[in-house]
């Protein structure tokens, strides 16, 4: 399950009370520097904008693709462990705004994991330390340390043991 925060909205849906739970400042100018990231090819460049323009956590030797998206108006509820690698076009939400109600939520991937491209990563999830996500997953609850999921449902793609045992035969 999602690890999120609940704040339900009456009237209009959630996203009209945007600048009710952030500054339009705030959103304007993360808008600019995750543009900026987004196409930067530096890498120490990009980890420091993210770290220092926006407030993300992010570990040593960690490489963000081209293209990779992070939350414009939470960035700083995301954090991304040592050495690993988020895919080209990967978007890593920390918020969702519904109908009814918006939610926020902490996004922590572990060290050693590699997201693949055009991945998304929903709002109150973990990834776990040496995880694998495949390439246009939808990542909607928790993956755990070392896991290889994939898919939209996510789900885990490690073959199962009578499969592997059909292919020694």
């Amino acid at each position: 399950m999602r690890n999120v925060t609940r704040y339900p909205v009456e009237g209009h849906n959630s996203l009209w009370y945007i600048y009710r739970t952030v500054s339009p400042w705030k959103g304007v100018k993360n808008f600019i520097f995750i543009q900026i990231a987004r196409y930067c090819p530096i890498l120490p460049l990009k980890n420091w904008i993210y770290r220092h323009m926006l407030g993300m956590k992010v570990g040593k030797h960690t490489a963000f693709g081209l293209m990779a998206m992070v939350d414009v108006f939470f960035p700083e509820k995301i954090t991304v462990g040592e050495n690993s690698i988020i895919g080209y076009n990967t978007t890593i939400l920390a918020h969702e705004y519904l109908i009814k109600e918006y939610r926020l939520g902490e996004v922590i991937i572990g060290e050693n994991v590699l997201v693949g491209a055009n991945t998304t990563i929903l709002p109150g999830v973990t990834i776990g330390d040496g995880a694998i996500v495949a390439a246009g997953s939808v990542v909607h609850r928790n993956v755990p340390a070392g896991a290889f999921v994939g898919g939209n449902p996510l789900r885990d793609l490690r073959p199962s043991q009578s499969a592997e045992s059909v292919e020694e035969l």
